[in-house]
């Protein structure tokens, strides 16, 4: 107390604004991490103190029931996919583990996919000067603020069309033209310097060797940032995959967990433990990259 007396004003008003804002994060942190907690506390109890009117916060009895169910309820094959008129299918395996595996598949591809097209054209957007090169990035930028269920109906037809309808393909193709993945990727190319394009060009550099070995190095922080982004995007979009998935091998874990639930009842246990299940990667990957998220929303915010 007698050191606190000994503080100016100005450093009183600090302390106490420092010790306010750790307590609003600490609120916000719980706020956040509650139901994660409880999930996967959940997924450990049994099915009386699941449904039990008090709640109980840590299980009595850490069982695997649910688990076990899980893996249980649903079966798929690993694999299937026809070559020369035949089809291959893989051993049977439970089926959420199959849904997890579409999921990490689904959600790779459209990654990899959406910062390597994001990428080009971000660098074209930022660096080259073409005829209607400022419609085109406002119609990019007019279409992130255009909801997906609005072009349901035409992906839908589209992916029929071309025959990926109730494949992962029909998930992994409409986020590949993701709008503020390509928003993102021009805003770090346009920290880079011009003349080191124009240095390229005049050693006789290709367009593609400039992009590769000196454009996409230097915005690579950019590509983390988009990385994570369509990651977590592809991953979280439920609605997409409740549309264009239909038998119980294509489905996503979220899907999948949804089918689950009966009629008339629902076993909570089984949504919890498949709940905590579908977090485990998508929490690996936001730690991984959590550095290119972080820098990706303040660059990206900031640049114009």
């Amino acid at each position: 107390m007698s050191h606190y007396s000994q503080l100016s004003p100005e450093q009183r008003r600090a302390k106490l604004y420092s010790i306010f804002s750790c307590v609003v994060i600490c609120l916000i942190a719980f706020t956040f991490l509650f139901p994660l907690y409880w999930i996967i506390t959940g997924s450990f109890k049994t099915k009386t103190e699941i449904l039990s009117s008090t709640p109980v916060w840590v299980p009595s009895e850490w069982v695997m029931t649910n688990y076990e169910n899980l893996m249980s309820k649903r079966t798929a094959p690993l694999f299937d996919f026809s070559l020369f008129g035949y089809t291959i299918t893989g051993p049977t395996i439970p089926g959420a583990i199959r849904w997890l595996l579409n999921t990490v598949v689904m959600s790779v591809s459209s990654m990899l996919l959406t910062c390597l097209t994001a990428a080009m054209a971000g660098y074209a957007l930022a660096k080259k000067r073409f005829y209607g090169r400022t419609i085109l990035f406002s119609l990019i930028v007019c279409a992130m603020a255009l909801p997906k269920q609005v072009i349901l109906i035409p992906l839908v037809r589209e992916m029929s069309a071309l025959n990926l309808y109730d494949t992962i393909w029909s998930v992994i193709i409409p986020i590949v033209g993701w709008p503020f993945g390509v928003f993102l990727l021009k805003q770090f190319a346009e920290g880079i310097p011009t003349e080191m394009v124009e240095a390229c060009r005049i050693d006789g550099a290709s367009e593609w060797r400039t992009f590769t070995d000196v454009m996409f190095p230097m915005i690579k922080p950019g590509v983390g940032a988009c990385a994570i982004f369509t990651f977590i995007n592809s991953w979280n979009d439920y609605f997409m995959q409740l549309i264009m998935l239909m038998s119980t091998k294509e489905l996503t874990i979220s899907v999948g967990i949804a089918t689950m639930q009966g009629e008339n009842s629902t076993d909570f246990g089984i949504l919890m433990a498949g709940s905590a299940l579908a977090s485990v990667p998508i929490i690996i990957v936001f730690l991984i990259f959590q550095k290119y998220f972080t820098k990706g929303i303040t660059m990206g915010a900031v640049k114009g």
